[in-house]
């Protein structure tokens, strides 16, 4: 699949989160959403991220912005790690990557020699509180974010390159309008 880039209408899809809830993109027509997909459930990169979007929440709400996120893992791994942080928005589990292959998501080995060989990134794991060993030998799927207005087009799509490259939650925090949206 290709990958989506701004000014493409968001690619529908309905799935259940980890909740039991059904979440519908359709449902987020009006409002402006903030469509995360981080790596797996024990990525440490991704429960940092995932920590940081619950500290931020409150802002996210106060903004307007609604947040989805989808893990590449099982709804019980997701439980298991990034579940236990009881996050107040969506996380939906794609273990079998439907929802990333539509997207455009990449499975990159590259990408996991990046961050691996990356004194900085590996120390950050580390001590982030949340180190696994686990994604190590997991398939090296890469992280990417989706700002989509209210009329449901993609404002910024980025693809991350290594493991914790996301778009900076102070950058989305900053989202008023598409012209306001300055981001590299």
């Amino acid at each position: 699949m290709a990958k989506i880039i701004e000014n493409d209408l968001f690619i529908p899809f309905k799935a259940e989160d980890i909740n039991g809830e059904t979440i519908n993109l359709i449902d987020y027509m009006g409002q402006k959403l903030y469509l995360v997909f981080f790596r797996k459930a024990a990525c440490p990169f991704c429960n940092m991220g995932v920590r940081e979007l619950i500290k931020k929440h409150d802002e996210f709400i106060k903004k307007g912005i609604k947040v989805v996120a989808l893990f590449a893992s099982s709804k019980a791994e997701i439980l298991k790690y990034a579940g236990e942080q009881k996050a107040p928005f969506p996380i939906i589990p794609d273990e079998k990557y439907n929802i990333y292959k539509k997207y455009g998501i990449d499975i990159s080995y590259k990408g996991m020699l990046k961050t691996m060989f990356n004194p900085g990134k590996v120390s950050k794991a580390i001590t982030g509180g949340f180190f696994s060993l686990k994604t190590t030998f997991q398939d090296p799927v890469l992280p990417a974010d989706f700002l989509i207005d209210e009329e449901q087009n993609v404002v910024k799509a980025h693809y991350g390159n290594t493991y914790d490259d996301h778009l900076p939650v102070s950058k989305i925090l900053e989202w008023n309008t598409v012209s306001t949206l300055e981001m590299n």
